[in-house]
């Protein structure tokens, strides 16, 4: 009877079959990459911003925090062919850096592309020459609130013309008589018309002009997260005031989050 022979594996193989142990350099170098890819992508792809002020209510809440598509608005770019590009439309609501102040973000609603001719009447928005149905919108009122009350600059925009005692900028008060033509605003070439929702309580496009289309840096897509945040904390920047809030919200975390605005769709 022929002898069974076992066939011992060679140094090589015993190598080839042994499981692969990371070493520290290379841990390291795995946790840098995808920390690279995050960043990446949540600075030129996806941003989050809150919402500070109630310009946007109803659309959108103060304590709503947003995750901002940062490609679809953004100028194409030859390196990325396969990404979806498009420009500003009536309605969009858009986030940008504020004319004359480009370090501060604003959301609004994009109301009127180049081309267009607005104005207000009693608050109700002409775009070229019919009235728009706006149910997202507030309007003035006669409900006792000082902020509600018609305002003839703000409501009857651009009737009336600039004023200090309006908030206006003094380079809108320069602009502005210079776009009117037979009582239209109307918008120039790689400019967009923007205003908030809560028409009597948004500091808009009707105080400080137009955005500048290379101004805008994305569209909000949905409300991430929501929290019950008073209207005065974007007041609030002292170290000792930030600190206070956000123990407050580590506190307060499931009974003021506003969890049926989760996932929120940002129309």
């Amino acid at each position: 009877m022929a002898d069974t022979k076992t066939i011992d594996p060679t140094p090589t193989e015993e190598a080839a079959h042994d499981e692969h142990k990371e070493t520290p350099l290379e841990s390291l170098a795995s946790i840098a990459s995808v920390l690279a890819v995050g960043l990446f992508v949540m600075t030129f792809v996806f941003q989050n911003f809150e919402i500070p002020s109630a310009s946007m209510v109803k659309t959108l809440l103060i304590g709503d925090h947003v995750l901002v598509d940062r490609i679809s608005l953004a100028p194409p770019a030859k390196w990325a062919p396969f990404t979806h590009y498009r420009d500003v439309q009536r309605g969009d609501i858009i986030v940008f850096l504020k004319p004359e102040n480009p370090d501060l973000f604003l959301v609004k609603r994009a109301i009127a592309i180049p081309g267009d001719r607005i104005h207000l009447r009693n608050g109700v928005v002409y775009l070229n020459g019919v009235a728009q149905n706006e149910p997202y919108a507030t309007m003035p009122s006669s409900d006792g609130d000082p902020q509600h009350e018609y305002n003839p600059y703000r409501d009857d925009f651009p009737a009336i013309p600039p004023d200090p005692m309006y908030q206006v900028t003094a380079s809108w008060q320069y602009e502005l008589p210079q776009n009117i033509k037979d009582g239209d605003l109307v918008v120039p070439p790689g400019k967009v018309f923007a205003m908030g929702d809560n028409r009597p309580d948004s500091l808009d496009g009707r105080f400080w002009g137009f955005v500048p289309r290379e101004n805008i840096v994305g569209r909000p897509m949905f409300v991430y997260w929501s929290f019950e945040t008073p209207a005065d904390q974007i007041d609030k920047q002292s170290i000792g005031e930030r600190l206070a809030f956000m123990g407050h919200v580590l506190i307060h975390i499931f009974d003021q989050t506003r969890w049926s605005r989760t996932l929120h769709i940002v129309r």
